[in-house]
């Protein structure tokens, strides 16, 4: 009898929950790439129309970021995941059952909307339920199952190339996770709060419960600015994280991961294949990587180490690129173009139509917003296709680079190893660490909407820096950009150095409190890592 008294495993589904929540977020952003092919033939979509239809998506995952931190705030995380997934299926059958453009790009909206606001909900959710110990873990988990989902995309849309109106299956699946991960949020408690409740759950407890209830502080969405509890260094630290997240240019980079496979000797569709299989288990080794040393290196440690390959790594292929020169970025899916091929949806023909990027290579994040390479098209520089997630066959369109020569060989598989180390150094560093810290770092009270409001600033500075490449590359050079965003990292390195502090091991009440003692200041950002932990950890216990 007293075997049905048990709680149930708390850590396996929250484990779940990230992971499935991740898994569904990946899915969604990829799926399109595989989409659009016979969405295009069954719809005779413009190659603006295509651009808008992927970029549905952002609207809708923007707006998300602008209110889904109150929702969140006020409903609670539990209430906000299980709703995010409810709109979800929403989304999804109107795609399914979509009978015109309006209606697709209605369902993209309704699909971003939702995982943009799961997104924020479960990294906070997690990271207060579990503790100092599992929580690097679980939340790093978010990031895998994204890059899991992104896969899983590319498997499904290969599987049903051949099915009529597949695309629509190919929304539809979406669903599963997101229905998973409702069935384990029923098991679990609503927060940390009715946790605290549970005496059986508190070894679990992240030190945060006992401060909630009577006297619990309150904040307003100006306090975020304020000097009050250091709210203004908090936010600091969480925007400076999300804008070089970005403005290293990993979307842009990722666009040219094709290109690069194809001169070392990989033409056609082996090259994308490669491009988006091939980096997508880069990536995901690199995220388990990350989530075995998040929480025993630290935040701090891998932010840096990330920080810094990534400067090096992208700074290589800038300067391979001055001896070796690379296209510009991918194509547009025109209509009259090769949709009338024998290469329909369906054969393997699907990978080796010049016109059709086949998969789309793996984006990050997180929380990557998509339309990161849709600006890379010089005839059109809205190109339809590569909107989504890191877009596929980047150059598919255009004659791959002649086969390397002896002279060149060695540098262009350096680019490739530099690209290799770019998009692990990213994996580990930037894209799960980021959304993790964001979730420590701020008072329950606006947790919520403060990781939202961060969240915003990393869809917009996306949608800049996608924007913004082709006159870059027009104005100084693809070498030179490259460069540039070397530099970016550079000073993102100095920023994590000067300002990030290291939240290893602490519980949220911990790390609130260090940062209320201003202990995380610019100028001493370094050294009260190790020395105010200690004296924090000290104070805490006694007070519980």
């Amino acid at each position: 009898m007293k075997a049905y008294s048990r709680p149930p495993p708390l850590l396996p589904l929250c484990a779940s929950v990230s992971l499935l929540g991740g898994l569904t977020f990946g899915y969604e952003l990829a799926v399109i790439s595989g989409a659009l092919l016979p969405l295009q033939l069954d719809f005779g979509l413009s190659c603006l129309e295509q651009e808008f239809l992927v970029g549905s998506l952002l609207l809708g995952a923007l707006l998300a970021s602008l209110v889904g931190g109150f929702l969140i705030d006020c409903y609670g995380r539990k209430q906000a995941i299980l709703g995010s997934n409810l709109v979800l299926l929403a989304g999804s059958l109107t795609l399914g059952l979509a009978g015109s453009l309006t209606w697709l790009v209605l369902g993209r909206s309704v699909v971003g909307f939702a995982i943009s606001l799961s997104s924020m909900a479960c990294c906070i959710y997690v990271s207060e339920l579990v503790g100092p110990r599992q929580r690097g873990v679980l939340v790093s988990l978010y990031e895998a199952g994204i890059t899991v989902g992104i896969l899983l995309s590319y498997a499904l849309n290969y599987a049903l190339a051949d099915t009529p109106w597949g695309w629509r299956h190919m929304f539809g699946w979406a669903t599963a996770p997101a229905l998973l991960q409702s069935l384990s949020l029923l098991f679990l408690p609503a927060g940390a709060d009715e946790t605290a409740a549970h005496k059986d759950l508190i070894p679990l407890q992240g030190g945060e419960a006992p401060k909630l209830g009577l006297g619990r502080p309150r904040y307003s969405f100006l306090d975020l600015f304020r000097a009050r509890d250091n709210m203004r260094g908090r936010t600091t630290v969480g925007l400076g994280l999300v804008l070089f997240q970005q403005l290293t240019g990993q979307p842009n980079v990722l666009c040219y991961a094709s290109t690069i496979f194809s001169s070392v000797g990989f033409h056609g569709g082996s090259s994308a294949v490669l491009a988006s299989v091939g980096l997508g288990a880069v990536k995901v080794a690199a995220t388990l990587t990350a989530m075995g040393l998040v929480d025993r290196a630290g935040r701090r440690a891998l932010l840096l180490a990330g920080c810094a390959f990534m400067a090096l790594s992208v700074s290589g292929i800038g300067l391979v690129s001055f001896a070796v020169p690379m296209d510009s970025g991918p194509s547009c899916l025109a209509v009259p173009n090769a949709t009338g091929q024998t290469g329909l949806p369906g054969d393997s023909g699907l990978l080796r139509d010049s016109s059709l990027p086949p998969m789309p290579r793996n984006n990050e994040d997180q929380r990557e917003p998509i339309l990161s390479t849709v600006k890379k098209t010089k005839p059109h520089p809205r190109s339809g296709d590569p909107s989504v997630p890191p877009q596929p066959a980047l150059s598919s369109a255009l004659p791959g680079p002649p086969l390397p020569t002896q002279g060149h060989a060695l540098l262009r598989w350096t680019a490739l190893l530099c690209l290799m180390v770019f998009v692990s150094a990213f994996s580990f560093g930037f894209g799960p660490v980021t959304w993790l810290v964001l979730s420590e770092i701020y008072p329950v009270e606006i947790r919520g909407r403060a990781f939202a409001f961060c969240n915003s600033f990393n869809w917009a500075a996306n949608l800049f820096i996608s924007l913004s490449f082709l006159d870059l590359i027009g104005t100084i050079g693809l070498s030179w950009t490259f460069l540039l965003y070397g530099l970016t990292a550079v000073l993102g390195l100095g920023f994590i150095y000067l300002f990030v502090p290291e939240t290893k091991g602490q519980s949220l009440a911990e790390i609130d409190q260090q940062f209320q003692k201003r202990r995380f200041a610019p100028s001493f950002g370094h050294r009260q890592n190790s020395t105010g932990i200690q004296y924090s950890r000290i104070e805490v216990s006694a007070a519980s």
